[in-house]
């Protein structure tokens, strides 16, 4: 087969730089529309707009495509050293101990009393701020997940960092070795992280109780490869620390805002969170097994509004996406957003259906592709660890609250596209269900 020249593109009128600044979602969704699965928004940036070519860029990174370069420096050793790819890949394979399915349903309780102490604070009767309660109970759950007993110990500091690497995103674009003030304080932050975390891996070597949670699995040799160095667990962790509550939070606000906007879908969601236990600490992975409906509405709502809506890759060898060549150095962005609303995988694409992705029998499916955590060897490692976290915190809160947005002219929330679709300054209100 023959590779054609160039993807196409709208005119710079509909795509230019001022139009995607604009509008990124309308002018990604009108550019999938007209111009097929793969278009140029820029020259030699293209972006995959159908699951065919999402799935490709996704699935062939490392070896035809690589990650853009992460906000945190990498964690020197004394001599000055840094982990080496092989080290990585051992950090990996040792955090996914702790965050493979089966380790998480295994730590549901640990999970549930945040989700429902999240809802069981909510002040009713007045707007509220969504987004920075969230993220307060979710880095909850993710920092003792992680840490378990030491999770006070270290979790100022990973607030602290959580806050520098957004003023990073937030902040003007200029090359990685530009010493900006927010550069600055996010290595200083990380700084403070990574002395607070050795402090905890000395004291859990000295006294040999590595612990149960995702540090101790990580602290624990491998038949394969043996004991990960300490520089190789802190920079495993100063990511991961962040990551757990920052693409989840924007979920909680794309859910709760559809609760608030689909009153009947809330009530089979409160419906069915009538089983689980009044005690949140005795909560089981078979009773978020029963959570069917919940779990089908959070793939729903992920489906419509990914966090992580586009996704950027750096093409490293001459290649071929949807029969357009691809040259090194290519940037491809990935676009969830219109995959999904793809009507060829999802009918009906704009419509909220949760029950799209249950069977006759009324078991979870996959009825097309499903990409708000990416796929292949970069997919979210906790994945199934926040799926658990956003199906607690939207049964528990559907069952004690009707959710509404605040009345009158003014809107409940701005979208912003940049970085991830957030619901920004959203403001709901609660009022308790009788």
């Amino acid at each position: 087969m023959t590779s054609k020249r160039q993807p196409p593109q709208l005119s710079r009128s509909e795509a230019g730089p001022r139009a995607w600044r604009r509008d990124r979602l309308g002018v990604a969704a009108r550019a999938a529309q007209e111009c097929g699965d793969v278009w140029q928004l820029a020259p030699r940036v293209y972006v995959a707009a159908t699951a065919g070519p999402c799935e490709t860029v996704l699935q062939r990174t490392t070896y035809e495509y690589e990650t853009t370069p992460g906000t945190f420096l990498p964690t020197k050793r004394p001599d000055g050293s840094v982990p080496g790819p092989t080290e990585r890949a051992h950090g990996h394979a040792a955090r996914m101990r702790a965050l493979r399915p089966k380790a998480v349903a295994a730590r549901i309780g640990d999970i549930a009393p945040d989700a429902a102490r999240f809802a069981a604070d909510w002040p009713v009767g007045r707007d509220v701020d969504v987004l920075p309660r969230a993220q307060s109970a979710l880095a909850d759950i993710g920092c003792r997940y992680l840490f378990s007993t030491d999770a006070e110990t270290l979790q100022a500091a990973g607030a602290r960092l959580a806050e520098a690497r957004e003023g990073i995103i937030h902040s003007w674009p200029l090359p990685p070795w530009v010493p900006t003030p927010t550069r600055r304080f996010l290595a200083r932050q990380q700084a403070v992280f990574a002395e607070a975390l050795q402090g905890v891996i000395d004291r859990r070597r000295s006294t040999g109780r590595l612990g149960e949670d995702l540090l101790g699995q990580m602290l624990r040799p491998s038949s394969q490869y043996g004991l990960l160095p300490d520089a190789a667990i802190i920079d495993s962790l100063t990511g991961l620390i962040v990551a757990t509550a920052e693409t989840p939070t924007r979920a909680v606000g794309w859910i709760l805002l559809t609760l608030a906007r689909h009153p009947e879908v809330a009530g089979r969601v409160a419906a069915e969170a009538h089983a689980l236990p009044a005690d949140p600490h005795t909560v089981t992975g078979a009773h978020l097994d029963q959570l069917r409906y919940t779990q089908a509405l959070v793939r729903e709502v992920l489906r419509l509004y990914p966090p992580n809506w586009l996704l950027a890759r750096r093409a490293t060898r001459p290649t071929e996406l949807g029969g357009y060549p691809v040259e090194p150095g290519t940037m491809v962005l990935v676009c969830p957003y219109t995959a999904h609303r793809d009507p060829v995988q999802h009918p009906d694409p704009g419509r909220l259906r949760p029950d799209r992705w249950l069977d006759a029998a009324g078991s979870l499916g996959t009825p097309g592709v499903f990409l708000p955590f990416s796929t292949g060897p970069r997919a979210c490692e906790g994945t199934s660890m926040a799926l658990a976290e956003l199906t607690l915190i939207t049964a528990e809160t559907a069952r004690r609250y009707h959710l509404s947005e605040p009345p009158g002219p003014v809107p409940s929330h701005r979208i912003a596209t940049f970085g991830a679709l957030t619901p920004v300054g959203l403001r709901l209100r609660a009022t308790p269900r009788s």
